[in-house]
This record gives structure tokens, C-alpha cells and sequence, in this order.
């Protein structure tokens, strides 16, 4: 199941489950669309794999497993631009 991370790696904006400008990589590291197109090149600096959308969890479901509340951000260099 996916963690559902509430922000960007990069620059930190919120990404709440129904956002549809979240973007994840294979390991679910997660940033915003911005980033991804103009920091990171579509590139995930963590693995080096491609982002795709990531899913909306519908409410009811939310409910049931809720999303992480856990904030996460790395030190990238290209995010320090």
C-alpha cells in the first residue's frame, strides 16, 4: 500500500492525498509536478528512476488507511537552487 507522504521532498509544499500535482518514483519518494519538471529533469535524485502521477485514495478508503503525516525532506543539491 502506498505511504501517501504529505509533501514535497524538494521545496516542502503540501501534498495532501488529493492532490493531483504529486508525483512518486518506484520507491514512493514523492514531489511536487513543479520540481519533477524543472529541479529534478523527471530524474528521482534518491534512485535515479522516473516519477509517475500518484493515485488518489478515495475517502472512504482514507478512512480505513489513513494517509502518512510524517513530513520528509532531503538535502538535494538541485533542490537548493
Amino acid at each position: 500500500m502506498l505511504v501517501l507522504k504529505p509533501n514535497c521532498e524538494c521545496c516542502d509544499k503540501d501534498l495532501p492525498p488529493t492532490a493531483l500535482d504529486a508525483r512518486i518514483c518506484t520507491y514512493e519518494c514523492t514531489f511536487c509536478v513543479s520540481c519533477v519538471e524543472t529541479r529534478l529533469g523527471h530524474i528521482c535524485p534518491n534512485c535515479g528512476g522516473n516519477f509517475v502521477q500518484r493515485p488518489i485514495r478515495p475517502e472512504p478508503m482514507l478512512r480505513k488507511d489513513p494517509a502518512s503525516t510524517r513530513r520528509v525532506t532531503k538535502p538535494h543539491a538541485v533542490c537548493a537552487q
